[in-house]
């Protein structure tokens, strides 16, 4: 295992901007060279010690999923990936610093809001449901467990915080006034049918995604696309289907075991 990358330090393109995990370098006018560290957080605090590993991980999920989902696979939704190797945007010092670790991407006009998919009732849905029989202004039916599934997916949108901030869970009204009707009802349908997709095919190896979250953006033609990080430990919950049981809390599959 090579050591980990906490913060990467490229000079040879500007940084446009450093996330919790992600470190983003601006290549040109239309493109972003994303770079996953090996940084943790835990409620939007960024740890000290990184996991060795983790930034790679990321990168092939994501890339995976990427091409399940996009124009490679089921075509549900664009996709950012360049296919532009990102070495060749780098000096071949700092080659390291992205191999295996990097996306290279379009530059797009981010969507400020979460585009968050439940199948299953778990974390803070859970405790909600407890209270009024709803998931963030959804309603559902009486009789739920912790970990029930649901009888079909449902979205509840959150607005993006600013660094260190919480995200904010809102309805789909309020996604509506915030980036009008059209664009709000694409990145909720995408986001479901994204979803629904990717649950069906982890199902057969054994795998629950009890939720997850997307990410979109606008390309210069307003077209909706798919960004960021896709159905990784860090915007999805997995669960093993082996040892599922309604009305307990399932092992998660965690992004600690990459010690092992």
């Amino acid at each position: 295992m090579t050591s980990a990358l906490h913060t990467s330090a490229l000079t040879s393109l500007p940084l446009l901007a450093r996330g919790k995990v992600r470190d983003n370098y601006a290549v040109g006018d239309d493109r972003i060279l994303m770079v996953a560290s090996d940084r943790i957080s835990a409620f939007d605090v960024i740890m000290g010690e990184p996991i060795p590993g983790k930034g790679a991980l990321l990168t092939r999920l994501s890339l995976f999923w990427f091409d399940q989902l996009g124009p490679k696979g089921l075509n549900i939704c664009p996709i950012h990936l360049t296919g532009d190797e990102p070495e060749s945007v780098v000096s071949s010092a700092e080659a390291p610093q992205v191999t295996g670790r990097s996306m290279l991407v379009q530059r797009l006009k981010p969507i400020p809001v979460e585009a968050v998919v439940r199948g299953y009732l778990a974390g803070s849905g859970w405790k909600e449901y407890q209270d009024n029989q709803a998931v963030c202004g959804v309603k559902l039916p009486p009789g739920l467990q912790n970990a029930s599934k649901l009888p079909e997916p449902i979205y509840t949108p959150a607005a993006k915080a600013d660094m260190g901030e919480h995200d904010e869970n809102i309805t789909f009204e309020q996604t509506v006034a915030m980036v009008g009707a059209d664009i709000a009802a694409q990145i909720r349908d995408k986001a479901i049918a994204l979803y629904k997709a990717a649950a069906d095919m982890a199902l057969q190896k054994g795998i629950i995604i009890a939720d997850t979250k997307f990410e979109f953006g606008l390309d210069p033609h307003g077209t909706v696309v798919l960004m960021d990080e896709v159905l990784t430990p860090d915007s999805s919950r997995y669960w093993p289907l082996e040892s599922y049981v309604v009305g307990q809390n399932p092992p998660s599959y965690d992004l600690s075991l990459i010690h092992i």
